[in-house]
């Protein structure tokens, strides 16, 4: 009896080891494709920001990495040329000429966004982009950029954003990067069954 005792208590400690390791690694997994920026044509900076990705496009595109800016996932609903929303004024803060700032009103996912990133990029002769988004997008977008990009010659950099509330390895402990990775974990499923 103690003996069973015993190797029960040793397998539930392994378990409980094993889901630590895969929990703490699913954020690695989630972020590991960022990489670092390198001088491109264009800097996609992806909708869903709540302003973080903005700055960052626009502190690259201070720092002369792009001398493009594409704006995307911008509800053509609410979008006027000649208007500039938030995230074109917030970029012409950055020193970024409107006649440099481009905008995506008809993306409604991620894999629109990289099918018509792609069109703009073949448009406008553009072969290189930063992709700029948030830490935990990374593995959905560099698979999702992959497969829309296959057989084309043009190229891109995942650049993530550096968010206060993203740790790799303890995103269990912030209810934002928590939400985040589980909506992630979900998306991927969904994306390797729809798109890959």
């Amino acid at each position: 009896m103690i003996f069973r005792s015993r190797n029960t208590a040793a397998l539930l400690a392994l378990a409980a080891l094993l889901t630590l390791i895969l929990m703490s690694g699913l954020g690695y997994q989630l972020s590991r494709y960022a990489g670092e920026p390198v001088r491109s044509d264009v800097i996609i900076v992806l909708g869903g920001d709540d302003g973080l990705r903005v700055t960052t496009g626009g502190n690259l595109y201070a720092g002369g990495y792009a001398p493009h800016v594409l704006l995307t996932g911008i509800d053509k609903r609410y979008y006027t040329p000649g208007r500039p929303n938030w995230r074109e004024r917030r970029m012409m803060d950055a020193g970024v000429p409107d006649s440099m700032i481009h905008i995506d009103t008809v993306s409604e996912s991620s894999w629109d966004e990289a099918v018509n990133a792609l069109e703009r990029m073949e448009n406008n002769n553009w072969q290189n982009a930063l992709v700029i988004s948030d830490p935990p997008h990374m593995l959905r977008l560099h698979n999702t950029w992959s497969k829309a990009f296959e057989g084309s010659s043009k190229r891109f950099v995942l650049v993530a954003t550096a968010p206060e509330w993203w740790n790799p390895w303890l995103w269990w402990n912030n209810p934002t990067s928590s939400r985040f990775v589980i909506s992630e974990v979900q998306k991927n499923l969904y994306y390797s069954l729809r798109y890959y």
